[in-house]
């Protein structure tokens, strides 16, 4: 089953500095029946004005995935962990039993991003908080794992959840599979061009909420670029 969730579609708010889509129920757009898809809580395609950003704010008990699509996002906690990170590189955040951060744009240009938030496996312990690069040339025509849970998954980023962010690049006409198996609840959004997803077509920043598939079958029908978050129900 895979169910299209098109951009012009989602929920949303304009705060000037933040323009703001969520996938998702989150902050003022509440839809009870769109509450997150399996453990996977919140998506948010966000457009972070220069010079402005989150200020220090709280999160406990969520695996917080930042995914940089354009400019630069500087992070900030109070476990005093400072980073930069660069377009089509990925920050995680395990908030643990608690932890606070700012997220801001200190670039000359607007910044781009998905942020997903996805439930951990248990609750408490320490938060922390790391960031890689992850070059484009290495995904292309393929999966590759950015953030995992997985035991295995050795180069991704560390996640406190049975699940996976993984990210792909695919030219015009290129296919690739992604095995996923019918007791997982995936989340795919091409971040750029326009994809089709086991016969479904999905343009640039729509999503589709997948369950009961085995295979993924992802054919770019532009050059594309794709990020798709696999987890446990």
């Amino acid at each position: 089953m895979i169910d299209k969730r098109p951009f012009a579609r989602l929920g949303g708010a304009d705060h000037g500095w933040l323009k703001a889509r969520h996938h998702f129920s989150f902050a003022s757009y509440y839809d009870p029946d769109n509450m997150g898809w399996g453990p996977i809580r919140v998506w948010n395609d966000d457009e972070i004005a220069p010079n402005s950003g989150f200020p220090p704010h709280p999160h406990a008990d969520m695996e917080i995935v930042t995914y940089v699509r354009q400019g630069a996002i500087t992070h900030q906690d109070s476990l005093g962990n400072q980073g930069r990170t660069e377009a089509g590189d990925v920050q995680v955040m395990s908030a643990g039993s608690g932890i606070r951060h700012a997220e801001y744009n200190l670039e000359p240009e607007t910044t781009t991003l998905f942020q997903i938030w996805i439930e951990p496996s248990t609750t408490g312990g320490k938060p922390s908080w790391g960031a890689k690069p992850f070059p484009k040339g290495d995904r292309a025509g393929k999966f590759v794992t950015l953030a995992s849970g997985v035991p295995g998954d050795d180069d991704a980023l560390p996640i406190r959840t049975n699940g996976r962010v993984s990210g792909a690049t695919l030219k015009a006409g290129e296919t690739t599979e992604y095995v996923l198996g019918k007791d997982r609840h995936a989340y795919l959004v091409p971040a750029v061009g326009s994809v089709e997803v086991n016969g479904v077509r999905l343009n640039a920043r729509d999503g589709a909420a997948v369950k009961d598939e085995d295979v993924l079958k992802v054919t770019a029908l532009e050059d594309a670029e794709i990020v798709l978050v696999d987890a446990a129900a």
